[in-house]
């Protein structure tokens, strides 16, 4: 390998030919300086008396033309993505060991890109930003369909599940309908679970307020300062995050069962390298398949249900932002 940058800078100050800027040069600009680099090492032949200096200069200016012209080895960069809440320092720890194990079998350079909620992931799937996507049922439904991201593994956990609809424990709200007028929190677009299953579930009702947590704990500290009467959130979350709180939360309603969610792939990546990563994934060591939670041996999940599902409520999202929101047919 050429490494010229260092010796380059020495000489050019031991020689004190060149102004301080030019010595500022990095190895990037040297191709640049490279012309004035032989000009002036002539011009010291010809005019100065100094002519080892300009020898030396001349030299050294054929060698790094040479080093420069060799080409330069570059490697592709893989971005998974993934909706990390507020996990921050942890999840970057936990996916650490598999960035490197990615990145030294398929020769690329591998980041993590966390997304704070599914807003924000969508937005990177419609840009195609994402190279490998660990995504809840939701957001795999959404960039299969629109984005054409392709599913490769099944994620970690129930093969199935829910959304729930809670209260707190003395409210006087026992069922859907008595939802009507009330002041209800959903997840972000792109949640099946905070979001379309029971945007689904409520259609018909005429509500006073939807609003939408950034977070599954949202809803239930909402619910505790009374800012909302119910809110939705997956009954994964609900089990992690009740007992954070003093408050005790009731089920309201449930939803249907749904898929669990996939490890995706960008379809604009290479083929061989959709093959390479694919192999690479299922044969990853258990350690790493666990901790990172996806299932390298199991069929991915079928999602046309819910996408017909997610289709069908597309058209009461104008209506959300409304007070009340009528959730029918115009």
């Amino acid at each position: 390998m050429c490494s010229f940058d260092a010796v380059f800078l020495n000489l050019l100050q031991n020689l004190a030919i060149f102004p301080p800027t030019l010595i500022l040069l990095t190895i990037s600009q040297v191709s640049n300086a490279i012309i004035i680099v032989m000009l002036v090492s002539l011009f010291l032949l010809i005019i100065d008396k100094r002519i080892i200096s300009g020898v030396l200069l001349f030299i050294l200016g054929i060698l790094l033309f040479g080093c420069l012209a060799q080409p330069i080895e570059t490697r592709e960069k893989l971005i998974i993505g993934v909706v990390s809440y507020e996990q921050g320092t942890y999840l970057v720890e936990k996916y650490q060991d598999f960035q490197d194990y990615l990145a030294a079998e398929t020769k690329t350079v591998v980041e993590l890109e966390p997304a704070f909620n599914e807003r924000q992931a969508i937005a990177r799937i419609e840009r195609r930003g994402w190279s490998i996507v660990f995504a809840d049922s939701g957001l795999a439904a959404i960039a299969i369909k629109e984005q054409g991201y392709i599913p490769i593994f099944p994620l970690a956990g129930n093969n199935s599940q829910n959304s729930l609809i809670v209260v707190k424990d003395d409210s006087n709200l026992q069922d859907l309908v008595d939802l009507s007028q009330k002041t209800i929190a959903l997840g972000q677009p792109g949640s099946a679970t905070g979001y379309y299953l029971p945007l689904y579930d409520l259609f018909g009702l005429t509500l006073a307020e939807v609003r939408f947590a950034p977070t599954p704990r949202t809803i239930l500290q909402w619910l505790e300062e009374d800012v909302i009467d119910a809110g939705a959130i997956s009954g994964d979350k609900f089990n992690l995050y009740r007992s954070e709180f003093t408050t005790q939360f009731r089920i309201l309603h449930q939803t249907r069962l749904i898929p669990s969610g996939s490890v995706l792939i960008n379809p604009d990546l290479d083929p061989q390298l959709q093959e390479k990563i694919k192999t690479v994934m299922k044969q990853a060591p258990t350690f790493l398949t666990k901790d990172i939670g996806y299932l390298p041996h199991a069929p991915v999940p079928d999602y046309q249900h819910l996408i017909s599902l997610v289709d069908q409520v597309k058209f009461l999202e104008s209506k959300l932002n409304d007070r009340p929101v009528i959730l029918t047919k115009d």
